[in-house]
């Protein structure tokens, strides 16, 4: 992973056991502003593979290719994507928005990304300063469109280090 001052470029390999066992293999590239440009994704399990380009362009129209038929929604206001169960696409919002010294609620559509199947969903989601402590802030997630929240544990440098029942950063 490349962390700039504005802009991040990670690669990564998440392995899940619902609701099949499945590698996940992911490329994402943001812009200035840690705005998503792009977001390659690979899904594989016992005799099966999917693929997704995820793309924005700088006057923000989405586009997607992939082995499979896939049809985008609405993705209008969408300057990020969100990979399922990855904790990583939570940064972008927090540091284009300095959440980690304060501030929110803030409303925000992303590309949300389910895996494995890998299809692609608008997803309307919240992020609100709670507090900070030594190194760490604190800030709540909340997904507006089901009763989903959770409170998420940054480092200073932007990046997740713990969210419950996801990912935790060693």
């Amino acid at each position: 992973m490349v962390l700039e001052h504005d802009r991040l470029t990670a690669t990564g390999v998440a392995i899940g056991s619902e609701p099949e066992s499945y590698r996940l293999d992911y490329r994402l590239e943001t812009v200035a502003g840690f705005v998503t440009s792009r977001m390659n994704v690979t899904s594989r399990g016992q005799g099966w593979t999917r693929s997704l380009d995820l793309r924005r362009s700088t006057s923000g129209m989405w586009t997607a290719t992939s082995d499979a038929d896939i049809e985008l929604p609405s993705l209008a206001g969408a300057v990020d994507c969100d990979l399922g169960l990855s904790p990583l696409t939570n940064s972008m919002p927090v540091l284009r928005h300095h959440l980690l010294a304060g501030g929110g609620p803030l409303d925000f559509v992303m590309a949300w990304i389910s895996v494995p199947d890998l299809t692609v969903h608008a997803s309307r989601q919240r992020y609100t300063f709670i507090r900070s402590q030594d190194a760490n802030s604190f800030i709540r997630y909340e997904s507006t469109d089901s009763d989903f929240s959770a409170d998420l544990t940054f480092h200073e440098d932007g990046l997740v280090m713990d969210y419950p029942g996801i990912g935790r950063r060693l």
